[in-house]
This record gives structure tokens, C-alpha cells and sequence, in this order.
């Protein structure tokens, strides 16, 4: 094989209760890339649509993190690299993650698969350090393996997958404001009351529960975040009037997704989602600000060869 063109989706981080270890992947809106082989021993950025992103390897997530993988099997072929941006960096749905965990899925199909997916997401994590100051895996692991990841453990790496009860659907907004993940990580306070951090726990517990029960009433009553929530809402426009027209419309749950400014709204079954949906519509139609909606299931598969 010298060449292969994938899908790599776009993803949900946090889901509120879980910051930085938990995520799922979405299967309405990712990127196209396309990696071939090259005779230059070198890995090149050499086709950039649909956003204006760095063409130099080093300074590109999805360089970074082939060079990642190359370098640990001491590989010296070569890689030109072409992407369709389809998610806008700075949205809160995982456009790094995409091209970083895009990028190494398709290297490693081309050598063969010398690694799993799990294993994978370290080299994608490279990308995501690059990008926002930070090496964390839960937008690159949903990516890869699909449905819910949740990172038990950053060192050492441990990534579980977890169930997907079929009538889940996810409704993001994506107003078009552009707040960098590192800005937004810079504002989050890196102390937390204990009272808090029990009440955040006991929720991500529960979430976990939930999916294996598919009890999708705990699930929503487990999207609670009283500690990243309440610093990054406010850079969000119209964000807890938002909250209250999702929760009248019956989601389950409202939340931040990623670093924001994107927004998802947790729903059970397709009928709820399109009510949410027309009333999010409707709601920021008149507010003098550029969005985009996406109606999504969870996508069991994640990033996919075309």
C-alpha cells in the first residue's frame, strides 16, 4: 500500500463530568485526508483545504505526531500528507485530535498496523500537546477506537472503552468564535474544593453506570461540571439561556464541548434531538452570530479508510 484516504470524526471531550478523561466520537461531521508515500525520506504537509493551518511539519499536529510514530520504529520513509478541513480549529470538536489521530491511523495502515489503536493514541497525543500546551488523550481516543473512551490513567496510559446505548444522539452547536484550547485551559483554576471533587467523581461514576445500564435519566443527571463549567461558560455566548431551552425541550443534559466554544445538548432518540435542534436553530438566528448545527449519533467505528 502507498497510499490510503481516511475519515477521522470529529469528537466531544469532557461530557461535563469528565474533564480531560473522558469523550466520545461523533459520526456527522470529520475530516479527509489523504497520506501517501514519498521518495524524500522526510514527512511533508502538502495540501491544506478548507482552513489556512501551518504546512510546515513541525508546526502542523498531524506532522508532529507521524514523526512520533516514524521515530519510535525508527522509520525513515517518507510521508506527504493532503487535509480536508471540515472542523474548524478552535471549535471544542476535536479538529486537532482529528488530524492528529487521522494522520497516524493512516501511516500505520500504509507500514501494516506495527501498532493497535490504543497504542496509537500516544503518538496522537504528540499533536495535542502541540496544539494546546497539553498531552491529553480524550478527544484523540474517541477518535480512534469509537464510541466512549474514558482515560483512566495518563501515566501510564491507560485508555477503557465503554458502552453506547443505541438511542443516544448528540446536538452541537458551534457558534463561530474561535477560543483557542490553550487560552481556554489557561483560565481554569488548578485547585478545586474537596467538595467539589466528590461531587465531580460521584457524577463521572455515575456516567459510567449509566452507559452499561443504558439508563439514560442518571446519564443526564450525571452531566453536572462545577469546576470547569462555570470559568469557560462565560466566554460562551448565551450559554446558560441555551442550557434552559435544551432542558425544556427534554436533553437529557447541556454542556461544554472541549474547550468550548462549541456546545452539545445529550438527547434520547432521534425525535427529541430534532426538537432541540429547531429550538437551538431558532433561538440563535437572531443573535448576530455565525453558527453551525450538528445533529449526531456516536460513532462506534471512529476514524474509517475510504
Amino acid at each position: 500500500m502507498d497510499q490510503i484516504k481516511i475519515f477521522a470524526p470529529a469528537t466531544v471531550a469532557n461530557l461535563s463530568c469528565g474533564f480531560d478523561v473522558l469523550g466520545c466520537c461523533l459520526d456527522a461531521v470529520g475530516d479527509e485526508m489523504l497520506v501517501k508515500k514519498n521518495d524524500l525520506k522526510e514527512v511533508r504537509i502538502v495540501k491544506i483545504t478548507g482552513q489556512d493551518l501551518p504546512m510546515q511539519a513541525d508546526q502542523n499536529v498531524a506532522g508532529v505526531a507521524v514523526k512520533a510514530l516514524l521515530n519510535t520504529l525508527g522509520s525513515k520513509q517518507g510521508y506527504d500528507i493532503e487535509i480536508t478541513k471540515k472542523i474548524k480549529p478552535g471549535s471544542g470538536i476535536g479538529s486537532s485530535a482529528a488530524s492528529s489521530a487521522g494522520a497516524v491511523f493512516a501511516v500505520n495502515k500504509i507500514l501494516g498496523e506495527p501498532f493497535n489503536a490504543r497504542e496509537l493514541i500516544t503518538f496522537a497525543m504528540q499533536g495535542e500537546l502541540l496544539a494546546s500546551g497539553n498531552a491529553h488523550a480524550d478527544n484523540v481516543a474517541p477518535a480512534l477506537l469509537g464510541g466512549f473512551s474514558l482515560v483512566r490513567s495518563y501515566l501510564p496510559l491507560e485508555v477503557l472503552s465503554l458502552p453506547v446505548p443505541s438511542e443516544l444522539r448528540l446536538v452541537v452547536l458551534h457558534p463561530m468564535i474561535e477560543i483557542k484550547t490553550r487560552d481556554s485551559r489557561s483560565i481554569i483554576k488548578q485547585n478545586v474544593s474537596l467538595k467539589s471533587a466528590i461531587n465531580q467523581w460521584g457524577n463521572l461514576g455515575a456516567f459510567v453506570s449509566a452507559l452499561y445500564t443504558e439508563d439514560y435519566e442518571l446519564l443526564g443527571r450525571s452531566l453536572q461540571d462545577e469546576i470547569v463549567e462555570p470559568v469557560r461558560s462565560i466566554l460562551i455566548p448565551y450559554f446558560q439561556e441555551l442550557k434552559k431551552i435544551v432542558s425544556a425541550k427534554g436533553a437529557l443534559g447541556f454542556g461544554i464541548s472541549g474547550s468550548g466554544p462549541s456546545v452539545f445538548a445529550l438527547c434520547k432518540g432521534e425525535e427529541i434531538a430534532l426538537k432541540v435542534k429547531k429550538a437551538m436553530h431558532a433561538f440563535y438566528s437572531d443573535k448576530n452570530i455565525d453558527f453551525e448545527l450538528h445533529l449526531s449519533g456516536i460513532n462506534k467505528q471512529g476514524i474509517k479508510v475510504l
